[in-house]
């Protein structure tokens, strides 16, 4: 079942909030699973496995005498290892003094498998968004090549079609195909193309609308389009009475507005009405690193047409999981620099009101985006959770290398003035993200 039928069932704010609850549920029982299956293949016992704080609603122990549970508050988890004191997931400082075998303790253990067993977490989020980009493209496949019609999109009149399910699309006006990708680009604007098709073995020309029409494929979170209701498959007829063909005649409608409200007249399923929108300047990330400040509603475009695809076979679709994963990483790393450096707005770093309407608005698109957003967060909690900070993995992993160098651990007042620090740097963070969610950026 899509997630968007449960809409007219669930208020907008619970439906934002429940979105949220799943997707973080899913990320936060990946993270920990990993701390705790590398934790015990490592010789480290676990003795409670916790999703969420707060009372226990659910819990069983399993053979291993581990405690697995459901709490109230599902904001959350952790993993509590034996001995260790203090409910994280990172594992503590632990006492083997009480008796048991302190091997399997997360203080008693080697350096390598205490290593291990922390960077874990933010490795199986890693894996978890390579899965999901590769299953989703396993799923849908990539379109033929030449790229066949298979069929077209619900469009307003005036966008129809002469294209049927089989042709092959060889060149639309003339713009072939087979060129380099973006050659759309250099395709005058109109109201009709004329297409070049193989069909039955012979060339014909048909007729149809532009390539890619002034249609909404994908709605930004957060954005003006978003926040004005606006769903995928509405279609831009108009900006200000002026018609419009093409999506990209409507990126310079609004970019030429430079920030003005527009009037769009919005075709949606046989019905058409008026909606005011006002765009929002906004930092993209560019092909070749840095940024790029425009004015934006927060629409996507695509072909008016659904290809043909064909199967993407598991190893080609595990290597582009890895590539999209590691360009989710560094426009990631290259967004909070720009930040740092002040080159783009803060109002780029989001807290959990603004993950939580990101959350809501893409399961609000459908399932399948809903399922990308998740593996694109997972690998953005993957990452946080390596930055050399201490109570984050990534700064107990430094502790690690430096008990690895210097062949002692740090000494126990350094932890704890290091980790206060690191609580300090993280709360004062967050209050900035929360600040920036619900006043600065709203």
């Amino acid at each position: 079942m899509d997630l968007t039928t449960l809409l007219p069932s669930l208020g907008g704010g619970l439906f934002t909030l429940v979105a949220f609850v799943v997707a973080l549920s899913i990320i936060v029982t990946i993270h920990e699973y990993g701390h705790y299956i590398v934790g015990r293949w490592s010789g480290i016992n676990a003795e409670v496995f916790s999703i969420g704080f707060g009372p226990v609603l659910l819990s069983r122990t399993d053979k291993h005498g581990t405690i697995w549970q459901v709490a109230a508050l599902p904001l959350g988890g952790y993993v509590k290892f034996q001995g260790d004191g203090n409910a994280a997931s990172m594992g503590g400082e632990d006492d083997p003094a009480d008796g048991r075998d302190a091997r399997h303790t997360m203080l008693g253990a080697p350096l390598w498998a205490r290593a291990a067993t922390v960077a874990a977490g933010p490795v199986f989020n890693f894996i978890l968004t390579i899965l999901i980009f590769a299953g989703y493209l396993m799923w849908v496949g990539v379109p033929t090549d030449p790229v066949t019609f298979r069929s077209a999109v619900p469009l307003p009149q005036g966008f129809e079609s002469e294209l049927e399910p089989g042709d092959q699309i060889l060149a639309a006006g003339n713009v072939r195909l087979d060129e380099e990708e973006g050659a759309f680009d250099d395709l005058p604007i109109s109201e009709r193309v004329d297409y070049t098709v193989l069909r039955d073995g012979a060339e014909v020309v048909v007729s149809g609308p532009y390539p890619v029409p002034p249609r909404a494929s994908g709605i930004s979170p957060r954005s003006a389009a978003d926040d004005a209701g606006l769903r995928i498959g509405d279609v831009i007829t108009a900006v200000d009475g002026t018609p419009t063909y093409a999506f990209a005649q409507l990126v310079d409608l609004v970019k030429d507005g430079d920030g003005a409200s527009l009037d769009l007249t919005i075709w949606r399923h046989g019905e058409t009405f008026t909606e005011v929108l006002t765009p929002r300047r906004v930092d993209l990330p560019l092909p070749e690193g840095g940024f790029e400040t425009r004015w934006l509603i927060g629409l996507q475009g695509d072909l008016f047409f659904r290809t043909a695809n064909e199967s993407v076979g598991p190893i080609e679709a595990l290597r582009r999981g890895v590539l999209s994963l590691w360009r989710t990483i560094t426009v990631s790393l290259s967004g909070l620099w720009h930040v740092i450096t002040g080159a783009i707005s803060t109002c780029n770093i989001s807290g959990p009101v603004g993950i939580a309407e990101t959350s809501g608005s893409m399961a609000s698109q459908g399932t399948g985006n809903f399922i990308l957003f998740i593996a694109s967060l997972s690998a953005a909690v993957g990452m946080l959770n390596l930055f050399p900070i201490p109570v984050l993995d990534g700064g107990h992993l430094v502790f690690h290398a430096y008990e690895a160098v210097f062949r002692r651990p740090p000494t126990d007042r350094a932890i704890q003035v290091l980790m206060v620090a690191g609580l300090s740097l993280i709360l004062s963070f967050m209050a900035f993200a929360i600040l920036n969610d619900i006043w600065l950026c709203p």
